[in-house]
């Protein structure tokens, strides 16, 4: 595109541009990288690649830099800088008075006076000006028929001045002198002709050499792709050539987020877009239309807006959980369900949103008294009525009370029609229904909500008369969708209302079939085009919105979590009384042991003084309760003669002999322990271990080891 044109420094381009002629295209065409140029200035990366076009809107200066034409060392002053420079003397010779003049770094006016030297001998008229002399010039005089004139001071020997009238036409040899006057950073910088010259510092201590300054422009310009406007200095090592007069037409593509498009004016709308970046691998959307928001595709914009919408949930089952976003505008309706309750604390929450709430109790409780738990039934019908602080019992062997959060209900009788001559019962169940409830919000336990209510109500009427969250179930589909999605949920928990910018689009082949985009839950970069918009200049079609939008349980979670007003825990239940509570357990299992089996010793008066339990204890230790048996007991260690002992049964019978045996080692243990039978052992019921009675099996597993040791204490001979 650049063709022939000449490729310049930017920095040289930049510094000799006019505000006035603005906006100007450039075309990269190199830099020190080979493909592109890529710069990080301020934590923003700034990339420029052959080819590409920046459309410069405007230049701010920045900074000055100083560059050493000595060794070529360069530094930067701010513009702000307080110190003053002087301009250095041009090494080379001037041909003419006109030459000097035109080539001052300011004015003339301003300028004047200032002193040159003539290297070469002038003649005028009768006045002849000798070499090296030093020439002030104060002032130029123009006149219309004749030549213009400069006149000068000249200064001669032993103090000697005259002042002479030179023709600007006059040649020579002329060099400028030093000159005492002073210019600041601000001043130099804003003059072309000061620019050009060599400076040096008034303070020659702080830096004694010339230096060239030069401007450092922050240049503002547009780039293809670019958001905002790209800022960089003009001092990138980058070429560039000017190609504004062949690029008039050339539009400079601006990306938009969806927030950005829903800021945009109502004038811009309807209009054409097109998608330069389609929304995340994982996006919080399952729509049909979501799929459609690739990159390269085209949209048509009809216009933006708020909606009100309802986040709603199928209920857990079977099937995984669905999630819907329902607009208000939906037209099915909807018929209320009755609402389940794990908790009395999830009933006081529903309560505190629909004041004179009644359930049923789904399942039963048991009483607990240690926290003040009372029981309820199965078919109980109970009305809410507000939520105190009480004091319960916590039981009756210490008399404590705890200040608890509880829940104060009445509950319901149901009057039968076919009993109304009986009075004494209809009495009952009016004191009944005068009796207060107390359920402490920490109790569990299960309620179904009674709805007399079987009206048909839209999704408008729902906000309106109830609060959310509701249980509902779709009894008539929206005639205006395809596809009803909420058609078939036995159930629909309406979770809460949210208000959610949108915009309103249609693929371009189906314009009349729009879909609302939520900008806040869906991130993709469109860009305005030029297309034409498909149907007649002033006919837009009539649009058919889809109303539901199914999402993903992300959404779900994260709609909650921003809706989350730090509301506190459900309350814990208190502490349990341990000492009460191993009584009451003690008791419990003291009575069951009672009850199975009952120890009887056979002979009181030689009962041991140890613990009754002791006795059991020791005669259990090497037996084992599950289904295997230990093994036999080890046989007797061989007596002092070193003579087997003799071979006999293990089981003697009546008629067998007996006789004294050789002294047992095994059974010597026990000789200083009384012979406790173990159907003579009472039951320990204040003993600290809990044992349930004994089986059948261990207690013939006790017999036989019994029957053992009698066998090897008297063996028979």
């Amino acid at each position: 595109m650049a063709g022939t044109a000449t490729a310049l420094p930017l920095q040289q381009y930049i510094a000799s541009l006019d505000k006035i002629c603005l906006p100007k295209v450039l075309q990269v065409c190199s830099g020190v990288y080979f493909q592109g140029s890529i710069y990080e200035l301020s934590g923003s990366e700034v990339c420029f690649s052959t080819g590409d076009l920046i459309k410069v809107i405007d230049i701010e200066l920045l900074s000055v830099c100083c560059e050493d034409i000595s060794n070529n060392k360069k530094f930067e002053l701010p513009i702000n800088h307080t110190g003053l420079f002087k301009v250095v003397p041009e090494e080379m010779p001037y041909n003419s008075f006109e030459e000097m003049l035109s080539l001052r770094p300011v004015g003339l006016d301003s300028c004047l006076p200032f002193t040159f030297t003539s290297h070469s001998k002038m003649s005028f008229d009768n006045f002849t000006l000798g070499a090296g002399r030093d020439l002030m010039v104060l002032s130029i005089e123009q006149h219309e028929t004749e030549e213009s004139q400069v006149r000068c001071h000249v200064r001669g020997q032993q103090g000697a001045s005259a002042e002479v009238c030179i023709p600007l036409s006059a040649r020579g040899e002329f060099y400028e002198c030093e000159s005492e006057e002073y210019f600041t950073l601000q001043e130099i910088m804003t003059s072309p002709c000061l620019r050009s010259r060599r400076f040096r510092f008034k303070n020659t201590t702080m830096y004694g050499c010339s230096l060239v300054l030069s401007p450092v422009y922050q240049v503002h310009a547009i780039m293809h792709l670019r958001k905002n406007v790209v800022r960089f200095p003009s001092n990138l090592e980058v070429d560039v050539v000017d190609v504004t007069d062949l690029c008039e037409n050339v539009n400079f593509v601006t990306p938009l987020t969806l927030t950005e498009v829903h800021s945009q004016p109502d004038k811009s709308f309807p209009t054409a877009a097109e998608i330069l970046e389609g929304p995340e691998s994982w996006p919080l959307l399952k729509c049909n239309w979501l799929s459609e928001l690739r990159k390269g595709q085209h949209l048509i914009l009809h216009g933006k807006g708020t909606s009100a919408m309802v986040l709603a949930s199928s209920m857990k089952g079977r099937k995984a959980q669905q999630y819907f976003l329902i607009s208000q505008q939906y037209g099915g309706r909807f018929r209320r369900r009755p609402r389940e309750f794990n908790s009395v604390y999830d009933l006081y929450v529903a309560s505190v949103q629909s004041p004179g709430l009644r359930v049923n109790v789904t399942r039963n409780s048991e009483e607990v008294e240690e926290e003040g738990l009372p029981a309820l039934s199965v078919g109980e019908q109970l009305e809410v009525l507000r939520c105190e602080r009480v004091k319960l019992d916590c039981g009756k062997n210490n008399g404590q009370k705890q200040t608890v959060e509880a829940l104060i209900c009445q509950p319901i009788q149901e009057l039968d029609e076919g009993d109304d001559d009986d009075d004494e019962e209809d009495e009952v169940k009016q004191e009944d229904q005068k009796k207060e409830l107390v359920l402490p919000l920490y109790m569990q336990c299960h309620f179904l909500e009674k709805i007399t209510d079987n009206k048909k109500h839209s999704l408008r009427d729902l906000g309106k008369e109830f609060t959310l969250p509701l249980d509902v179930k779709v009894v008539t589909r929206d005639a205006e969708l395809e596809t009803d999605p909420l058609v078939g949920f036995p159930c629909l928990r309406l979770e809460g209302p949210m208000i959610e910018p949108t915009i309103q689009a249609s693929l371009p082949h189906n314009p009349d079939r729009c879909f609302e985009i939520p900008t806040r839950w869906l991130s993709a970069s469109l860009s305005f085009t030029q297309d034409p918009l498909p149907w007649p200049n002033g006919h837009a079609p009539l649009c058919h919105v889809d109303t539901v939008t199914e999402v993903t349980d992300t959404f779900y979670y994260e709609f909650h979590k921003q809706g989350d007003s730090g509301e506190t825990p459900p309350p814990r239940p208190p502490k349990r009384n341990l000492s009460s509570s191993m009584m009451v357990h003690s008791a419990k299992s003291s009575s069951k042991s009672s009850k199975k089996t009952s120890w009887k010793p056979d002979n009181p008066k030689h009962s041991p003084a140890q613990p009754k339990s002791c006795t059991l204890t020791k005669e259990l230790d090497n037996l084992t309760l599950n289904s295997k048996r230990r093994p036999p007991p080890p046989p007797p260690p061989a007596p002092s003669d070193h003579h087997p002992p003799p071979i006999t049964p293990r089981k003697h019978s009546a008629d067998m002999k007996t006789g004294q045996a050789l002294p047992n080692a095994y059974v010597k243990l026990q000789e200083s322990k009384k012979k406790v039978t173990l159907d003579d052992v009472p039951a320990d019921v204040g003993s600290d271990h809990d044992y349930e009675s004994v089986d059948e099996d261990l207690a013939e597993m006790v017999r036989k080891a019994q029957e053992n040791a009698k066998f090897y204490k008297n063996p028979v001979l």
